[in-house]
């Protein structure tokens, strides 16, 4: 919708430019010389001096299946990389904080399971006796 509104605005623009500048050259013809002289040098310093507007695309909102994604603009200078490298960032420090706290998970695991052990080893039962389903049928009756 924006894209049309701008080539539309643009097309416009386009035909305003050209109607001024049939303007000025029908009227330019009943000038004297030295004038038109200078209006024509002026026009070409004018043209040469202009500045060429560098158009950047700028990321798009794409929504395909119900789910929205943020696509990277399009741009040719050296600092789009510093800001692809400066958003990924975050990504990165989320990931390796997912692992550090796996990895912590997993040694207090280990130590709650090594604890286990150590207090069924250590008890006076032997380990056997847990495994003896009439055992347990004893610690359900006697609660």
């Amino acid at each position: 919708m924006t894209n049309s509104l701008q080539k539309r605005a643009n097309i416009l623009q386009d035909r305003f430019g050209l109607k001024i500048a049939s303007y000025l050259s029908s009227g330019a013809a009943d000038l004297p010389y030295d004038i038109s002289e200078r209006l024509r040098a002026a026009r070409a310093q004018a043209i040469f001096q202009r500045k060429i507007a560098k158009t950047e695309t700028a990321g798009n909102v794409v929504n395909a299946g119900g789910a929205a994604t943020l696509t990277w603009g399009s741009s040719d200078d050296g600092l789009n990389w510093w800001s692809r490298i400066a958003s990924v960032l975050p990504l990165i420090a989320l990931v390796v904080g997912l692992l550090v706290i796996n990895s912590i998970q997993d040694d207090n695991r280990a130590q709650e399971l090594a604890e286990v052990d150590v207090a069924l080893l250590t008890d006076e039962l032997p380990p056997d006796a847990f495994a003896d389903p009439g055992f347990v049928q004893f610690l359900k009756a006697t609660r």
